[in-house]
């Protein structure tokens, strides 16, 4: 395959995944999906398939969910139908059934508990998560209005150490193009690995960058939008974001008075734990809240 072809087809990709995220509690139709990057359906089915060895209906009701199993847990004032409507559901009944399929549980079995033991498998799979000692509570976060800020990127599949090889190609991509070396560094997590089987996470690696730069290919961009946000400082070694994590949607987000937006967390790196030998890192993570 030419690198021409390949990079459009990368851009198809970046351009409709950003969509789905960015409109995920609406009633996406996928032929305008298609028409918005100049494709049948069927084209776009392929090219997706091809790209990301995933099916797109599947991949939408996989964000769906995993966003509906957050908001669960954060949102605890909100009833089953509003968590159903923000994650696009139109049918509560049609929610229950897809939801107790992936979880094997209802959403409302979940959200009274079920959740936790799910967690705690989930981070007992991640080795270095499981060897953390890390006790974030009493961590309080500064709430702040954020401006927008435009990002080259590129896409990772899973949240383990293999992110680095990420973080290192976008490190490149930043020194071929001139990036400065002050630019700030930012890790997206669409998915929350908590409750997200580690495998599954979708994982975006941000580097600033001015107006006048076009990446295209494997290296997109995006604008990441202002919101309202609660700002955590913490520093610590990998293994210990997991249970920053953990106590952030399950101990601080609860109680606090917020809810949490189907906006994706971003965490700006000080000092990034992909790009150094020590495992260790410093940053400020961006939580995207409403007030209740």
């Amino acid at each position: 395959m030419k690198r021409e072809t390949k990079n459009q087809r990368a851009d198809i990709v970046n351009s409709v995944l950003s969509y789905i995220y960015l409109y995920i509690d609406t009633d996406l139709n996928v032929a305008e999906l298609a028409h918005m990057n100049a494709l049948s359906p069927h084209h776009l089915h392929r090219i997706f398939k091809e790209e990301t060895g995933r099916n797109l209906f599947e991949t939408i009701k996989s964000i769906r969910l995993q966003k509906a199993a957050s908001l669960l847990l954060t949102n605890k004032y909100a009833t089953i139908s509003q968590i159903a409507r923000m994650c696009g559901y139109s049918s509560q009944t049609s929610f229950i059934k897809a939801f107790k399929e992936r979880f094997d549980t209802t959403p409302k079995v979940w959200k009274n508990g079920a959740y936790l033991l799910y967690s705690k498998k989930n981070i007992e799979s991640s080795k270095s998560a499981s060897a953390s000692n890390r006790d974030f509570a009493g961590t309080i976060p500064k709430i702040v209005k954020t401006s927008p800020i435009r990002a080259a990127y590129i896409r990772h599949s899973g949240y383990d150490i293999s992110i680095k090889n990420s973080w290192n190609r976008l490190y490149a991509w930043s020194l071929e193009n001139g990036i400065s070396e002050n630019a700030r560094q930012i890790g997206f997590h669409h998915d929350n690995p908590t409750i997200t089987p580690l495998s599954e996470c979708a994982y975006i690696a941000a580097i600033e960058i001015d107006k006048d730069i076009q990446p295209h290919g494997t290296v997109a961009y995006f604008e990441i939008p202002s919101s309202l946000c609660a700002v955590f400082s913490i520093s610590g070694k990998y293994g210990d974001v997991l249970r920053f994590m953990q106590y952030v949607y399950q101990i601080w987000l609860p109680g606090s008075g917020f809810e949490a937006k189907t906006l994706p967390p971003y965490a700006i790196y000080r000092k990034n734990h992909f790009l150094n030998d020590t495992g260790e890192f410093d940053l400020e993570f961006y939580l995207p809240i409403s007030v209740l």
